[in-house]
């Protein structure tokens, strides 16, 4: 190893896109390297962490749950109040087997196959019209206008999807925005100007129990709701299970509220800023040219929608040469793996016919993300969209990104629409 091992932890690095050349020291000459935990964006110092930056031990670290834990101290970097980590403990995506497979396999009997077809047909008419309603607009010969395709069609896209897919009413549908936005962009201080406080004035944690007990209240409001009138959605099978406990049906509406929203919102704008960067690959994507199955599984591998996940190790270890002690924190980089050069050739080009590509913007093991097969459909049919909708994607502006060192975010993405003597994109 040469010198010391850069910085990835400050959230602030991330505003300009994940740090790449530091993912590419690390992966080179640091590849399981301990990172400080400094004070930043009004949270305080944490112990520090073990950041995993190649593929093989990221994949290592997801697949055994025996050495590295979801449970002993949850998912995120910084450390949950001591106070709060029980009730952290319920989310299936902060358990370990056995109990985090009773919980998978209850929630997977809600999505079943015809569930999947239907959500695919109404998910293209949505994209159909927000599209629509995005180029509508004054223009002329020769203009051109400017929209953002995060403000008027990805975040919609993502959220309205899955309140169809929950049963969520339409008059509560900017609630699942609102509780998405304060968990999601809590390092953001445009996306929480306001950040919840303790009674000593402390941030909260954007887990803890009071910081959610907004959302609760309304999942078990909504829960009844469906019990009484039950209806064709993932939260009527949820609510009737008899298996499931009040609480495991909190934290469910918690998961799939913000990491089912979240996915698609955060994938979504990343592609799309890289198909306006590749414009032959996105007249490819027009054509039909790309088999776009694989093209959107490249789109991940480049444009993660999660950068980190932490995990505990459960005893003194060792992995790639470092020796990790039992109890230390071991965060796995995303889209670090997702570039190693030892597993992706020239994993900087822009590949849509990249096969294999075992990308882990999902993750691996037995946390894969269980609404994978999902965004991948919902992601294919919003690119198929655009393709109809626009022909060219060219950037009138740089995208603006989110400070996270979690998720990986685009806040806006201006680009260019052309207008024809009628007023309708070209």
């Amino acid at each position: 190893m040469t010198g010391a091992a850069p910085d990835v932890f400050d959230p602030r690095l991330y505003a300009h896109g994940p740090p790449h050349e530091r993912y590419r020291v690390l992966r080179d000459d640091h590849p399981v390297s301990w990172q400080a935990e400094p004070a930043v964006l009004g949270w305080p110092e944490g112990p520090g962490f073990w950041a995993v930056a190649r593929h093989a031990d990221v994949v290592r670290v997801l697949k055994d749950t025996s050495a590295y834990s979801s449970y002993l101290g949850a998912t995120q970097i910084r450390d949950p109040d001591p106070a709060d980590l029980p009730f952290i403990r319920g989310m299936m995506l902060n358990q370990d087997p056995p109990a985090h497979g009773r919980l998978r396999r209850l929630v997977s009997r809600a999505f079943t196959p015809r569930r999947v077809e239907a959500f695919g047909r109404a998910a293209r008419r949505r994209a159909t019209s927000l599209l629509s309603t995005a180029l509508e607009g004054p223009g002329g010969a020769g203009e051109e206008k400017a929209v953002d395709l995060v403000t008027t069609v990805t975040d919609d896209y993502a959220l309205l999807n899955l309140a169809d897919l929950l049963g969520v009413p339409e008059s509560d549908r900017a609630l699942l925005l609102h509780w998405t936005r304060r968990v999601i962009g809590y390092q953001d201080p445009d996306e929480s100007p306001t950040p919840l406080l303790d009674a000593a004035g402390r941030p909260l944690n954007s887990r803890s129990p009071s910081a959610l007990a907004d959302m609760f209240a309304y999942a078990d409001e909504l829960a009844a709701h469906k019990r009484a009138h039950p209806a064709d959605d993932v939260l009527t099978t949820l609510a009737t299970d008899p298996e499931l406990t009040p609480p495991e049906r909190q934290m469910f509406f918690f998961l799939l509220t913000v990491a089912g929203n979240d996915t698609v919102r955060g994938a979504a704008p990343g592609a799309l800023a890289l198909l306006a960067e590749h414009p032959s690959t996105y007249a490819q994507l027009r054509s039909g040219e790309l088999d776009l199955t694989t093209a959107t599984d490249e789109l991940l591998r480049r444009h993660p929608p999660v950068l980190t996940f932490r995990r505990t190790a459960t005893r003194d270890t060792t992995l790639a040469g470092a020796r990790i002690q039992r109890g230390d924190k071991v965060v796995v980089l995303h889209a670090s793996a997702n570039h190693d050069e030892r597993v992706f050739p020239a994993p900087f080009r822009l590949d849509p016919a990249r096969t294999p590509n075992p990308h882990v913007s999902f993750g691996d093991g037995p946390h894969v993300c269980l609404g994978a097969h999902f965004a991948r459909l919902q992601l294919r049919v919003l690119y198929e969209e655009v393709g109809r909708a626009l022909p060219t994607l060219t950037l009138a502006g740089p995208p603006r990104r989110l400070v996270s060192n979690f998720i990986n975010g685009i806040k806006a993405l201006p680009v260019l629409r052309p207008w024809d003597l009628s007023g309708t994109a070209a």
